[in-house]
């Protein structure tokens, strides 16, 4: 049977293996240029969003990044404290506040701090820039800031990172204290901060730009045309460490995904904030992309080639990252101060990386990623952080792996369908694709940090089923047309049409099936043809007679002609339409002919025309069925040991004398609708495992009495026969032929019972042969 199926898998291949590559290379080409199109982008946005929450999700906190978040509870207990707000306002707060809460992060062992936020607003007050500037200066603690890019910024002038950096004469700046107040510590009031200090343009862009480069040839990344880099307010650029951008850099859909690392206005380059703050952390005096390769100092990143990498989240910041509130760092450097116990837990910042950004709504700060709609915008910051201290970014898969993966899903799909030609499985296969794809492309985000494009894939996968569900509909209709005319003379028409409604179409590239032949002949024809050779018109009307009384019976059983051998009748029941009850089916087809042939046999006896005595042999097997032939000539039969059978067993009924023989497996499938006669256990020429054959006498219950005895009375000779007591069953065999005469059984049991009496068989096991 494996062996069948893979041939009939061969020759859909062989007829239709360039289809099969012609439609999964168009699938690809189409889904390729949907791609290049931006015509899946939103798909694929949805696919690796939900890749991305369902197998890289819930990884647990960092080890290296704590986060001081502006929430709104810290924003309402500021308000409502009197002291608090006289000495830093409402939000946004004088910059004293930053002070107090970088001497807090420093005396709890912070490494840096990242403040995802930019500070470009001179306040009212500018002693409180100056006097943040100088409380950064005192603490040593590396502080970086944000800067945002606009179309109203100057263009800054070209940095030159070998010549000293010239800076002008500092500018005289009033200093001023905050109001007194004996139940705060006295760190509140502010010494006297030093003068402005006023950058030359040269000085400007060194504290603004940093060293990034390709050394593959291509671009940077280019700011959006003429926007350049609005600077932080003066008084801070010579205190904070450095100074990135923390544009939100998010996909069309408005999602955080990805991030680049260097831009250029196309006179300077610049850097995002974290990768600012990790170059000094590093040492690293500048920025290097190569190809799929990010280079800070002696640490590289993989990337994608355009010098962009997607953000492996892992979580949302709350499930990512320890969350400090900003009010219990103020609190804490307030007790520190007055040598009480502090609220936030021992170790929390030591030697960590600390963002400080804003997750109260009023902000402004909530953003889109893939792990929520309202997500706050310092996660990007935070997980760009932790990814470069001791993660991997997600990248894409190379163009030339996602279009040869995506050729093999088109060109499996096709080769799918169109080889197995099942319903259930053209309607499952897509769903199944889908999934699988969802599936792979989550456990390649997972083990590996590969993006492979989903919805690419699923577009060429779905397309190519389209396309072979489309090409398998043509064949079905040219089969159903096929069929339509190749079966029309050979079954009922009426069955015909009911196989082709209920989709039993045949396999006419073949298949193996148990059905049952019948094979059916008129004894002695040549003599019988001998009476009309002058005649032979005659013979043609005569056997053409014959034929079609013999072929009506077959076909009002649901019988398939297979084919006329001169007078012989070669029938098919269960192809190629499938029929459970196919050997019942064969029994009453051989039993409706041979009532056909009787009645016909009195009419030619009337008319003068020789006899046509029939002999019929009914054989149930598995046997391989389908279109066979040349290129010339071809027509839909069965091959196989079964149909071998049933066409020894029609003429086996010469040595028996009996019409109608039938094989053991038609017995077993029919034996509860028929009456039938046991003959003989046989051996076919070039088998050796002997069958029992049966003679089919009626229907179940339409058995005459005087049959029914002489059948029991073979049986009980056929017993003795086999036992080798010869005599004794040739006595039971002439006394049932004395009173049956015509039985021919009977007759032929009784003359082999005599012949071996005169000679008795060397070896004899009551197997009769079957030759040829």
């Amino acid at each position: 049977m494996a062996g069948e199926t893979w041939k009939m898998i061969q020759e859909r291949w062989r007829h239709h293996g360039r289809v099969m590559l012609g439609i999964a290379l168009a699938a690809t080409l189409v889904a390729w240029a949907c791609e290049l199109g931006g015509g899946l982008e939103s798909t694929e946005h949805i696919a690796y969003d939900d890749a991305l929450v369902r197998f890289t999700g819930g990884r647990g906190k960092s080890t290296e990044v704590v986060v001081v978040v502006i929430d709104q509870y810290s924003i309402d207990k500021i308000s409502q404290s009197p002291q608090l707000q006289l000495n830093f306002g409402n939000w946004p707060y004088t910059r004293t506040l930053w002070a107090r809460i970088a001497q807090e992060l420093k005396a709890a062992g912070a490494r840096a701090v990242l403040f995802d936020a930019v500070m470009d607003e001179r306040t009212a007050d500018e002693s409180a820039d100056l006097g943040f500037a100088q409380a950064l200066r005192e603490t040593g603690l590396p502080f970086y800031v944000g800067m945002s890019t606009s179309g109203t910024a100057d263009q800054l002038a070209r940095a030159d990172f070998q010549a000293p950096v010239p800076l002008t004469a500092p500018e005289a700046a009033p200093a001023t204290s905050p109001p007194e107040d004996d139940s705060f510590p006295e760190e509140f009031e502010d010494a006297k901060a030093p003068a402005t200090p006023v950058l030359t343009p040269e000085a400007l862009a060194r504290a603004l730009a940093f060293p990034a480069s390709r050394t593959d040839g291509r671009p940077l990344e280019a700011l959006a045309p003429k926007h350049y880099p609005v600077p932080p307010t003066p008084a801070l650029l010579g205190a904070v460490n450095g100074v990135g951008l923390v544009d939100m850099e998010a996909d069309g859909d408005g999602s955080m995904r990805r991030t680049h690392f260097a831009y250029t206005d196309g006179t300077n380059t610049y850097v995002t904030l974290p990768v600012r703050m990790m170059a000094d952390l590093l040492g690293a005096k500048e920025v290097t992309l190569s190809g799929r390769t990010l280079r800070l100092g002696e640490r590289t990143w993989h990337v994608d080639d355009d010098g962009s990498a997607a953000l492996d989240y892992g979580g949302s910041l709350e499930e990512r990252f320890v969350a400090v509130r900003l009010f219990a760092v103020l609190n804490d450097w307030i007790h520190r101060s007055q040598g009480e116990d502090l609220e936030v837990a021992a170790g929390t910042f030591q030697d960590k990386v600390v963002i400080i950004g804003g997750t109260a709504v009023g902000l402004n700060d909530i953003k889109a990623t893939p792990f929520s709609a309202t997500e706050p915008g310092m996660v990007k910051q935070a997980t760009v952080v932790d990814t470069l201290l001791s993660g991997t970014f997600i990248t894409r898969a190379p163009l030339a792996v996602d279009l040869g993966l995506t050729f093999f899903v088109a060109l499996v799909s096709a080769v799918l369908l169109m080889t197995v030609r099942w319903t259930p499985l053209e309607v499952a296969w897509p769903v199944a694709l889908v999934l699988g794809l969802h599936v792979l492309t989550g456990l390649l985000l997972k083990t590996s940090h590969t993006h492979v494009r989903m919805a690419m894939h699923a577009l060429a996968g779905v397309g190519a089923s389209v396309a072979a569900l489309a090409f398998n509909h043509l064949v079905a209709n040219r089969e159903t047309q096929f069929i339509r005319q190749a079966f029309h003379r050979f079954m009922e028409p009426k069955l015909v049409e009911q196989m082709i409604r209920s989709r039993q179409l045949p396999r006419l590239d073949g298949e193996n099936k148990e059905i049952t032949a019948f094979f059916s002949d008129i004894r002695g024809f040549s003599t019988f043809s001998e009476r009309f050779k002058e005649d032979p018109r005659q013979l043609v009307r005569i056997l053409n007679t014959y034929l079609t009384a013999v072929s009506g019976a077959l076909l009002r059983e649901g019988g398939c002609l297979d084919k006329y051998i001169g007078d012989a009748v070669v029938c098919l029941f269960g192809a190629p339409m499938a029929q459970e009850d196919h050997a019942v089916r064969a029994c009453r087809g051989a039993l409706a002919a041979k009532a056909a042939v009787d009645a016909l046999r009195v009419d030619f006896r009337e008319k003068g025309f020789p006899d046509v005595y029939t002999r019929i042999g009914v054989n149930s097997a598995v046997n391989f069925v389908g279109n066979f032939g040349s290129d010339q000539l071809f027509s839909y039969t069965a091959i196989g040991d079964g149909m071998n059978l049933a066409a020894r067993l029609e003429g086996a009924n010469k040595a028996y004398g009996s019409v109608i023989m039938i094989g053991p497996r038609t017995y077993e499938l029919a034996k509860e609708h028929i009456e039938v006669r046991e003959l003989d256990r046989v051996r076919v020429a070039g088998k050796t495992e002997a069958v029992t054959v049966y003679e089919l006498l009626a229907l179940k219950g339409q058995l005459d009495a005087s049959t029914r005895h002489t059948v029991a009375r073979y049986h009980t000779a056929l017993g003795l026969y086999r036992e080798a007591r010869f005599a004794e069953a040739a006595a039971v065999l002439e006394a049932e032929a004395a009173r049956s005469p015509e039985d021919g059984p009977t007759a032929k049991l009784l003359e082999r019972c005599r012949e071996y009496l005169e000679t008795p068989p060397e070896k004899f096991d009551g197997v009769a042969n079957l030759e040829k």
